[in-house]
């Protein structure tokens, strides 16, 4: 089984939903903790539904279960903190929600991307709850669009 990832931010409207449809998405998970901000521009929760079903035939399903808390944002965001603690806490915070048992492991069988707002994955907690998935869950892949 194959969870993508994506970030919206430093893409046009048609470059991110371009992508989207060239690899076949089925399912967008959006795990961000705030998905109404102005800054999302195409990527706000009220429009990606709208977006998604049209341009890729596509469903919107938003799963705070996945996001972190705003402390841990905020630690690692406004204060500026360590990329190495703000993991830790991450982490730490799957393994206390265990969402590996919370999730349905089927529902990843429609082709999934997981959805945040940075660019790349390497800072990002999407990246995170895929490799934390995959150390729960038999044959778990990760791609990053």
């Amino acid at each position: 089984m194959e969870i993508y990832s994506i970030g919206f931010t430093q893409k046009s409207a048609g470059q991110f939903f371009g992508t989207l449809k060239s690899h076949g998405i089925e399912r967008l998970l959006d795990v961000r903790l705030n998905n109404t901000s102005q800054l999302a521009g195409f990527a706000k929760a009220s429009d990606l539904p709208f977006f998604l079903h049209e341009i890729c035939a596509a469903e919107y399903e938003h799963e705070p279960l996945l996001a972190p808390t705003q402390d841990i944002l905020d630690a690692f965001k406004k204060n500026k903190g360590s990329w190495d603690i703000y993991e830790e806490a991450f982490l730490a915070l799957m393994r206390c929600r265990q969402v590996e048992l919370k999730l349905s492991k089927d529902s990843f069988l429609r082709r999934t991307v997981l959805l945040c707002s940075e660019v790349t994955p390497e800072h990002c907690h999407r990246r995170l709850v895929i490799q934390y998935l995959q150390q729960h869950w038999e044959g778990v892949t990760m791609r990053h669009l």
